[in-house]
């Protein structure tokens, strides 16, 4: 079964190679989607993929790399859109 979802994650995740963690684990996971700052200073991370696999994804998600630190994490679910790549996106 597919599944996507958008996370809004706030804390301490910029400068902290935050995208980049989300990156590399996404394609070790086959999921599909984006990650970006905003300019609040949150993250927003589109994933997409086998349900199982998001629910992974969405896990590393609010822990993050090791200098992170996840205050919180909005989680909505979206529609399935078939994206081929994980892409970290500038605004």
């Amino acid at each position: 079964m597919k599944k996507s979802v958008r996370l809004y994650i706030n804390g301490t995740v910029q400068g902290v190679f935050y995208r980049l963690f989300v990156k590399d684990n996404a394609e070790k996971l086959n999921v599909k989607g984006f990650v970006r700052n905003l300019e609040d200073g949150r993250i927003e991370v589109f994933l997409e993929g086998d349900s199982e696999l998001v629910n992974q994804m969405t896990e590393l998600c609010k822990k993050g790399p090791k200098h992170s630190q996840i205050r919180d994490v909005q989680i909505k679910p979206e529609r399935f859109q078939d994206l081929k790549t994980f892409k970290i996106l500038h605004i």
